[in-house]
């Protein structure tokens, strides 16, 4: 089977010639590529080379358009809030923020992700994986979440007290900030992915009441929207969710990222049996620091708790200074596994 057979296989329920395995690798691609992580996220056919090479090498399924969290960001805003670096991801100052002026809102509009910009140069990514690669592996799109992305443009200090003293605007900027995503969606299912990744890291530091009245129903938008265009979706919130998932489960997901701090068997627990969820092996105690082994039995006791339907990866981002026989752990436990 080839890596994009076996996602739709183990999403669909499917027989399976062995585990999908599908980690994060962004910053360990780069490196491994011989790419300063700064070229990486501004030119999408470096990612796509670096992309491919590690793939290949390591005999991953998955090809990953992710890289930063500025993209959406400076098409809509510029890149005056954004701070670039040599070798690492671009970062947000809070301080200057693009929506330090709550009232600018009215003057963002949706970008085209086809005219040339960050969020095109994603596209070109795809594109060319889809050209080298064509169906053998899943090639996974990504888009920040409603939350994600209305931090990014509002500062995450600023948005968690919007939630108590804005309220409306909160859900106004959700509104746009959900749509954005849609759009970027749809234009990347477009460009050649078989599957979109959400990411709404900041989702963790809020809690149940406040996901369910706010974020909760924005996301739905956006995943309802991405299997309306025929992709798989993936579902990452980085950090501790476990206060969430019950509300997660009602959501329109067909594979749940989950992160390292998250339970896993109460998540599956509440999950049910059926779906798919992707990681859990710890980034910093077993890939980071452990052993082959370590890794191994990592491996092996989140294959246990989630049955059949799961997908071998690390709970978020492989650290570029995981040690690679410690990647290739976690890749020769998928092999020698069915589901």
């Amino acid at each position: 089977m080839t890596g994009k057979e076996r996602a739709k296989a183990i999403v669909e329920g499917l027989e399976c010639d062995h585990l999908p395995i599908q980690p994060m690798v962004m910053m360990f691609a780069a490196k491994y590529a011989g790419i300063p992580y700064g070229e990486y996220c501004k030119d999408g056919l470096k990612m796509a080379q670096a992309q491919m090479k590690t793939a290949v090498d390591y005999d991953l399924d998955v090809l990953l358009a992710c890289s930063d969290p500025a993209r959406e960001l400076i098409d809509i805003a510029g890149e005056d809030s954004v701070k670039w670096f040599y070798d690492q991801p671009p970062a947000i100052d809070e301080e200057r923020a693009a929506l330090s002026n709550k009232s600018r809102l009215k003057e963002f509009k949706i970008p085209d992700p086809w005219n040339k910009g960050r969020m095109n140069d994603r596209i070109i990514a795809i594109q060319k994986m889809k050209e080298e690669m064509g169906d053998r592996l899943s090639i996974v799109g990504w888009v920040e979440g409603p939350l994600a992305l209305a931090a990014e443009l509002r500062g995450i200090n600023n948005i968690m007290i919007d939630f108590i003293d804005d309220p409306d605007f909160v859900l106004e900027l959700f509104d746009f900030t959900a749509r954005t995503a849609m759009v970027y969606a749809k234009a990347q299912v477009e460009a050649g992915a078989n599957t979109i990744g959400m990411s709404d890291a900041a989702a963790s530091l809020i809690g149940p009441a406040l996901y369910e009245k706010f974020l909760w129903p924005a996301q739905r938008m956006v995943l309802s929207a991405i299997k309306e265009y025929g992709a798989i979706s993936r579902l990452h919130m980085c950090g501790n969710t476990n206060d969430l998932i019950v509300k997660m489960k009602e959501l329109p997901v067909d594979i749940y990222e989950l992160d390292f701090p998250v339970d896993l068997e109460t998540a599956r627990q509440i999950l049910g049996p059926d779906r798919v969820i992707l990681g859990n092996v710890s980034t910093i105690d077993d890939l980071l620091n452990g052993t082959p082994d370590d890794v191994h039995k990592a491996a092996a006791y989140c294959h246990k708790v989630c049955g059949r339907y799961h997908i071998v990866g690390a709970g978020c981002e492989v650290s570029p200074r995981t040690p690679p026989e410690n990647l290739r752990a976690m890749m020769r436990y998928a092999l020698e596994h069915k589901p």
